[in-house]
């Protein structure tokens, strides 16, 4: 789908935390340069230059261009590479400005087909979802790299969802919640259950391979409390520390057969065709800054939520409910 782009992992752009790092990403945006050249340009050693050029290269930002000979040795140039300038959009100051919102936060189908609606209309702004969980979208949002952050964190004190988390990460400051919709998740197994799988009191079995969602994700807290009533240590469960990003990661590895169940929502389970072990409804929402619903794009997306089109198509996902699509929620 041309207007929802999903990155892998938060930790391309935690890299770019550190400004020295930015700074070099910034140089091979304009154009290749060497390890020399740009601890010329940036008053760096070339050891320093070479450390953060390393991990930026494992992160996926920056890549080899070229090697030309030079006095009896190769010299190696460096450019930005294609996910640096998607990051760049993202960490853009005021990333509205080009009529793009970006939302950085859990993974939802039904972000997918909000963004696809919103592409049919000529004046719609373009939106782009990065999947990287919760917390990390509400860490995202604090420090304005998205306009809003799509997260599902339950509360096992009151059983609600999250509020107190909104509350943690943006004290004393004017925040906006409304909801999406609610969802189904459950247990993905494949068809017709051959390993007899019932729920998550069989996640000690030694016969049966877990597929894990990485810390920090709802889905992920929402299971270690869970495993936490039940008193059970996660060591015993056959899998646990295998980790993927979304709900489709998880379908895919139950359909190929490198695990046997994982967590996830009824409609990743009806897309890949796999059977589903219903075990709550949770409520999932768009966290925003107060301020954020000024921007006239902002104010385009909240009432697309709210139109029937865009409810009929979220409702047609599995397991979704649009009974309070476009909702306020209080942030006391």
């Amino acid at each position: 789908m041309k207007h929802y782009q999903a990155l892998d992992s938060f930790s391309d752009i935690k890299v770019l935390s550190d400004p020295r790092r930015m700074a070099v990403v910034r140089l091979l945006m304009r154009a290749p340069a060497t390890l020399s050249q740009l601890g010329e340009q940036l008053g760096m050693s070339a050891a320093r230059v070479r450390h953060h050029l390393k991990l930026l290269e494992t992160a996926g930002l920056v890549e080899l261009d070229h090697t030309l000979p030079a006095g009896g040795f190769t010299e190696k140039y460096y450019r930005a590479s294609a996910q640096a300038y998607f990051i760049q959009r993202v960490i853009l100051p005021h990333p509205a400005q080009d009529g793009t919102i970006f939302i950085i936060g859990s993974h939802d189908p039904a972000l997918e087909l909000l963004a696809d609606g919103l592409s049919t209309g000529l004046h719609h702004p373009e939106l782009r979802a990065i999947p990287v969980g919760s917390l990390d979208g509400l860490v995202a949002l604090r420090q304005g790299l998205c306009q809003i952050t799509g997260c599902h964190l339950f509360e096992p004190e009151s059983g609600t969802y999250n509020a107190s988390y909104v509350r943690h990460f943006f004290p004393g400051q004017p925040m906006e919640i409304f909801t999406l919709a609610y969802r189904q998740q459950g247990l993905l197994i494949r068809a017709g259950n051959p390993r007899q799988i019932a729920g998550t009191g069989d996640l000690a079995r030694e016969d049966i391979t877990f597929i894990n969602r990485r810390p920090g994700s709802g889905t992920r807290l929402w299971l270690d409390w869970q495993i936490h009533e039940q008193g059970l240590d996660s060591s015993v469960i056959n899998g646990w520390l295998r980790e993927v990003n979304t709900h489709a990661a998880v379908a895919q590895a139950v359909l190929s057969g490198e695990a046997d169940y994982g967590l996830a929502v009824a409609a990743a389970a009806r897309s890949s065709g796999l059977d589903f072990i219903p075990l709550f409804e949770e409520r999932f929402d768009l966290v925003l800054t107060k301020p954020t619903l000024e921007d006239p794009l902002i104010g385009q997306l909240l009432d697309s939520i709210c139109s029937a089109p865009i409810r009929r198509r979220i409702s047609s996902l599995a397991g979704y409910r649009t009974t309070d699509t476009g909702a306020h929620v209080q942030v006391i």
